[in-house]
C-alpha cells in the first residue's frame, strides 16, 4: 500500500518569503487549493472498507460470482507511481549549482558597484546647496567652462559651431 499523506511536505513560511508581492494573491490561491486537496484527501480511510462477503454469499444467488469478486477484489492493486525523476533533477542541481554560484558572485559585484555609486551619490551636497562651481568641481567633463570650452545659448551640442548631425556622420562614413 502507498505510503499516506499526513501533513504537506512543502514548508509553506519559507516558500511565501520568496513569493514577490505582486505574485501574493496568486500564491495564497495556490495555497489554499493545496489545502483544499489535503483536507481531501484526509476525508478518506488509510485503508478501503472491509466487505462482507459471508453476507453477500447468503443474499447472492448465483454460485461462484461473489468468490469471483473476492479474488478480483483482493488481487486489485491500486498502482502507486515510483519516483524515478528525484535521481535526475538531483544531478541537474548538482551540475547547476556551480553555474548559480558564479552567476551570484558576478551579481553580488554589480550589487557592489551600485552600491558604490550610491554612496558616491549621497555624498554629493544636495541639488539646492549646488553651485556652479560645485558642479563644475564634481562634473568637469559637464559642466559649462568659458575660458577652456566656450559655448553659444542655449549650450546644447545642435546649437554649437561645427556641429554634425547623425545623419551627416552616417553619411561620412558611409563615403569612406
Amino acid at each position: 500500500m502507498a505510503k499516506r499523506f499526513t501533513k504537506s511536505a512543502i514548508n509553506w513560511v519559507e516558500f511565501e518569503k520568496q513569493v514577490p508581492p505582486e505574485q501574493k494573491t496568486k500564491f495564497l490561491a495556490f495555497k489554499a487549493k493545496a489545502d483544499m486537496y489535503l483536507r481531501r484527501v484526509q476525508a478518506n480511510p488509510p485503508e478501503p472498507p472491509k466487505i462482507n462477503w459471508e453476507e453477500y454469499q447468503k443474499t447472492v444467488p448465483v454460485k461462484g460470482l461473489v468468490d469471483k469478486f473476492k479474488t478480483a477484489y483482493s488481487a486489485f492493486q491500486v498502482p502507486y507511481p515510483t519516483d524515478t525523476l528525484s535521481e535526475t533533477v538531483d544531478e541537474q542541481w548538482k551540475s547547476l549549482e556551480p553555474e548559480i554560484k558564479e552567476f551570484c558572485a558576478e551579481r553580488q559585484k554589480d550589487i557592489e558597484l551600485a552600491q558604490k555609486e550610491l554612496n558616491r551619490i549621497k555624498a554629493l551636497p544636495k541639488f539646492e546647496d549646488m553651485t556652479m562651481e560645485t558642479f563644475y568641481d564634481v562634473y568637469p567633463d559637464q559642466a559649462l567652462d568659458p575660458v577652456k570650452r566656450p559655448t553659444f545659448w542655449p549650450h546644447t551640442p545642435e546649437e554649437q559651431l561645427g556641429y554634425i548631425t547623425p545623419e551627416q556622420k552616417a553619411m561620412k562614413k558611409g563615403s569612406h
